[in-house]
């Protein structure tokens, strides 16, 4: 038995977010504006059809996912793999500090290479295939028809769509970051599953 259809849904602004700063595990709560977005985006989401969520047991993502279970009338199940890149020592720098202190950083991004996010954090790749692991045991848990809501966080959860779709991380730059409270769309099955939907938002 599998999902019919998985949506992939990124938490609410942070001040962190705002103030682009890298916050990975940290444990960041949504603002005032991240909790509207997550109302809005509840409402969006009233016809999709969704019969089950799962969500990262961040504070930002699951503040989200119970907003929008409250909307839906369902229960939110909490998942550790669909946590955010682990960003080690990078944790409240901007991409500005980042840089100053490690030349590589920026030269990596614009090569397109896969790199540590800090000497002690991960890949987007291992975080992609970690909660890429994640969505496949809740998909392939669910009965046949239902639609699968994971709520996560940015760039583990494109990385895991990447992974999901037979890509890998030097086809990330062709997609943009999903922005707070907007979601992707996949169709499992078989050995790759498929896009229909991508930054969609309320």
């Amino acid at each position: 038995m599998t999902a019919a259809k998985v949506i992939v849904l990124r938490h609410g602004l942070t001040d962190w977010n705002h103030s682009g700063r890298f916050q990975g595990q940290a444990d960041v709560p949504l603002n005032a504006l991240g909790l509207e977005q997550a109302e809005v985006a509840a409402a969006a989401l009233v016809g999709a059809g969704i019969t089950r969520i799962v969500s990262s047991d961040l504070d930002r993502a699951s503040t989200t996912a119970v907003i929008i279970g409250g909307r839906l009338g369902l229960p939110v199940e909490l998942d550790a793999r669909l946590q955010e890149v682990n960003v080690g020592t990078w944790s409240g720098l901007t991409a500005e500090q980042v840089a100053a202190s490690d030349p590589e950083f920026s030269a990596a991004l614009a090569e397109g290479r896969d790199f540590a996010r800090s000497p002690t954090g991960e890949t987007a790749t291992q975080a992609g295939a970690r909660m890429a692991e994640a969505l496949l045991d809740h998909a392939e848990g669910a009965e046949d028809g239902e639609v699968l809501l994971a709520v996560g966080h940015g760039l583990a959860s494109r990385m895991a769509a990447l992974l999901l779709m037979g890509l890998d991380y030097s086809h990330a730059r062709l997609f943009v970051g999903l922005g707070n409270c907007h979601w992707l769309s996949l169709r499992p099955g078989g050995a790759y599953w498929r896009l229909v939907n991508y930054n969609e938002g309320a």
